[in-house]
């Protein structure tokens, strides 16, 4: 049985302690900031596929699950889970093994063709997070140049997950490194319990006293 909470009622609950990545006039969902990690090794990425899409960062702390941040994504345009390449699907990582980031590489000069008639144009941020996902090679987390009003739709990429430019340097800045776990949820799936519970415990804290 799936432990459920509303999407959309995940950034409003939040809001009285947001940080937003974005000016108020461009409308992006809000991007939401708590604390730097302790340790980033100890960090958890979990993408989901349910409107507003997201991806937040969770920290294992003194045996317990800390939600220290979200960030608006962009996934990719087909749904469904990944099964060839050139799908334009996500690939998702649960029930299963989580994914991991594999390599960290500069991508602020990548540029790309998405056949729309822009031609070859910077594409990727200044970060890619390459993931190892088994069975697919070339997918990971970037950053949305050219693409940024992508992350409004919340659909619209190849397969891979897209955050704002500046977001993608926050997340590597102060959450990425080399074998980072990402779990990628399914589109049916809500929050899984432990992020019902890190959830919970934010909103309390928020709460004034």
């Amino acid at each position: 049985m799936k432990e459920l909470v509303p999407i959309a009622m995940l950034f409003m609950l939040l809001a009285p302690s947001v940080a937003s990545s974005a000016q108020e006039s461009e409308d992006f969902p809000e991007k939401i900031v708590y604390d730097a990690a302790k340790v980033k090794k100890n960090c958890l990425f979990v993408v989901s596929k349910v409107h507003p899409e997201h991806l937040s960062v969770y920290e294992a702390v003194a045996g317990d699950t800390v939600l220290l941040a979200i960030y608006p994504a962009c996934i990719a345009k087909n749904r469904g889970q990944k099964e060839v390449s050139g799908d334009c699907k996500t690939p998702e990582s649960y029930p299963g093994k989580p994914f991991y980031i594999s390599m960290i590489y500069d991508s602020s000069k990548w540029r790309h063709d998405f056949g729309d008639g822009r031609g070859e144009i910077p594409s990727y941020g200044h970060w890619f997070l390459w993931l190892a996902t088994p069975g697919f090679t070339g997918l990971g987390i970037h950053g949305s140049t050219n693409n940024r009003e992508s992350i409004k739709e919340g659909r619209g990429s190849e397969g891979c997950i897209r955050l704002l430019d500046e977001d993608i340097i926050h997340l590597h800045d102060n959450y990425a490194v080399v074998g980072t776990r990402v779990i990628i949820l399914p589109e049916d799936f809500g929050p899984l319990p432990f992020e019902v519970r890190a959830l919970r415990a934010r909103v309390v804290t928020a709460q004034p006293h």
